[in-house]
């Protein structure tokens, strides 16, 4: 019988046999994205943001929880026929609105006071703009823009020893949405949750108990008092994902092409150094047997149903 570290350990060489080879199918994204998600754009020039602006634009909606991709200054929503909503209490005041810049780079002429000969001269303009996310917005007329949970487009068949293993860990789950993560619990005791898109986002069932798990995976690192950098905790979460769905045995799960892609993005992020994989796994192995810890058998009960098999034998 395939021990459970032989099976990690067999994961873990088909991983790296992959990045040997130099594998690189598309960058792992299993669910279907509505078309109001992605890339920030504004919503009246349809122009998308540029420069740092994406960045700052992310990070707000991670923060507040927003999921359309459309933004736009007070001004131009109403234009649009929109009303920015009150901020809620629990925001603290000037932080509703999200901060972005706009820079150029303009040229005047000058005249040498010495010479009398005229040069051009280049600088920097930088000025800055307060948006708002269609999310913070009222406007039926605007719901074009939003984000909408669809219906089903496709049966999804749950796979009953992964659903239990997820429900045993007692993790708090929200679903909805264009984004995959784990929110850390706050000092206002918010947070604590994994989101994930609705299963029926996803194109195959494996993919979405890769991403659950690997959400799970993430979770555990308060628990375990684990740290370490995020491309680190990266690494640990997909490659305990890996472990999770090897043990349980869902479907098409030795199907690691994702797992491949995911993993050898972060290798060439820690200097191409596949050795660093090992040290990842370790700690991956961790994790997974702490969140598998939730569902497995205890002992006594191993051996208990050893013993009713030996007397109806």
């Amino acid at each position: 019988m395939t021990t459970q570290n032989q099976l990690r350990q067999r994961i873990t060489d088909q991983i790296i046999e992959a990045l040997r080879r130099g594998d690189t199918p598309p960058w792992r994204r299993p669910w279907v994205a509505s078309k109001n998600a992605g890339h920030p754009a504004n919503a009246q020039t349809k122009r998308p943001y540029s420069g740092v602006n994406p960045l700052l634009l992310q990070l707000a909606a991670n923060r507040h929880g927003f999921r359309s991709k459309h933004w736009a200054t007070f001004n131009q929503w109403q234009q649009l026929g929109g009303k920015i909503k009150p901020r809620p209490s629990d925001v603290p005041p000037g932080q509703w609105g999200t901060n972005i810049v706009l820079f150029k780079r303009l040229s005047r002429t000058e005249v040498d006071e010495e010479t009398g000969t005229e040069e051009e001269v280049n600088f920097g303009f930088l000025k800055g703009f307060t948006v708002f996310c269609i999310d913070q917005v009222d406007g039926e007329h605007l719901d074009h823009l939003r984000v909408e949970d669809n219906p089903p487009a496709c049966d999804f068949v749950d796979y009953e020893p992964a659903e239990t293993a997820i429900i045993a860990t007692g993790a708090k789950v929200h679903f909805g949405g264009e984004r995959a993560y784990y929110r850390p619990q706050k000092e206002d005791g918010s947070g604590d949750f994994i989101q994930c898109p609705h299963k029926h986002q996803f194109t195959q069932e494996k993919d979405y108990y890769g991403t659950m798990f690997h959400e799970l995976m993430h979770w555990s690192e308060t628990r375990l008092d684990w740290k370490g950098s995020y491309e680190v905790g990266e690494l640990r979460a997909e490659i305990g994902a890996c472990y999770a769905l090897a043990e349980l045995g869902v479907p098409q799960s030795d199907d690691l092409t994702n797992h491949h892609a995911y993993v050898k993005h972060w290798l060439e992020c820690l200097h191409r150094d596949p050795k660093f994989i090992f040290t990842c796994a370790t700690a991956a192995s961790k994790a997974a047997d702490f969140v598998m810890s939730f569902s497995r058998p205890s002992q006594d009960d191993e051996a208990t149903a050893a013993d009713k098999m030996a007397v109806a034998g």
